[in-house]
């Protein structure tokens, strides 16, 4: 029986070889694994259980990655579930889509196991956190520290959400981690480096455009206009600046 306390991962790849390889490494690492070739298989597996990470595969002929990754966002209840991208090829475009669509984390085929549980673990680390900043904020009957305001935007990281007028906003667990980070550090200018740092667990190359995509996905979300944001601007040549006033500064 698996145990509730271990993370279970759920990787959806056509390659049976990789499968089979995958699943014998991350067992071996304390995680409980299972394995699918396609998204059919990948929705049968999540009718059965929510796993706290799912490794999916970009390229599988029918559904691809992509196509599972947005219908996987779509859906509330998958909405902050980590998703870690693959693919074979490893281009930069390959890598922006993925993000764009809403994976949390990229690798490259061909790569070595002992990597892809790094980045897994990261991911899982950055999820608990947020629970744990969650289950700490709502011990705490002070209201202005558990929730940030800024225009018609309620952060409420006690029930790590956000909420705009009311309604809530869905938000990934990476999105969510990126803007309780702006609102901690209003009108500074935080550079991608000191991003990544404050992303605890997550690591970049230099010329990774993790960060941007991240804060795209949230511009998108929170801005009238993405194109002219008020929220989060650019500093060019040195990173964002998150304004809580908006257009008022």
């Amino acid at each position: 029986m698996n145990s509730p306390s271990v993370p279970r991962i759920l990787v959806v790849d056509d390659d049976p070889a990789l499968r089979d390889l995958l699943a014998e490494y991350l067992s071996a690492n304390s995680l409980q694994v299972e394995v699918v070739g396609n998204g059919a298989a990948m929705r049968r597996a999540l009718a059965n259980g929510m796993p706290n990470a799912i490794v999916l595969d970009l390229m599988m002929p029918g559904e691809d990655g992509l196509s599972l990754a947005r219908d996987l966002r779509a859906h509330a209840e998958y909405a902050e579930l980590p998703i870690l991208m693959l693919s074979a090829r490893g281009e930069e475009i390959d890598r922006v889509v993925g993000l764009e669509v809403g994976a949390d984390d990229y690798l490259a085929k061909p790569f070595s196991p002992r990597e892809l549980l790094a980045r897994l673990r990261a991911l899982l680390r950055r999820t608990r956190a947020g629970a744990e900043n969650a289950g700490a904020a709502a011990s705490n009957i002070d209201e202005r520290l558990t929730q940030r305001r800024f225009g018609p935007f309620v952060l409420d990281l006690a029930g790590y959400r956000l909420l705009r007028d009311g309604a809530e906003v869905r938000l990934t667990s990476a999105e969510f981690e990126l803007l309780r980070i702006f609102t901690e550090r209003p009108s500074r200018v935080l550079s991608r480096d000191s991003l990544v740092d404050l992303l605890k667990g997550y690591e970049r190359d230099p010329f990774d455009r993790s960060i941007d995509i991240r804060v795209t996905r949230l511009r998108r979300k929170i801005e009238a206009n993405p194109a002219t944001p008020a929220y989060i601007r650019t500093v060019r040549g040195e990173g964002y600046l998150f304004n809580p006033r908006g257009e008022e500064a």
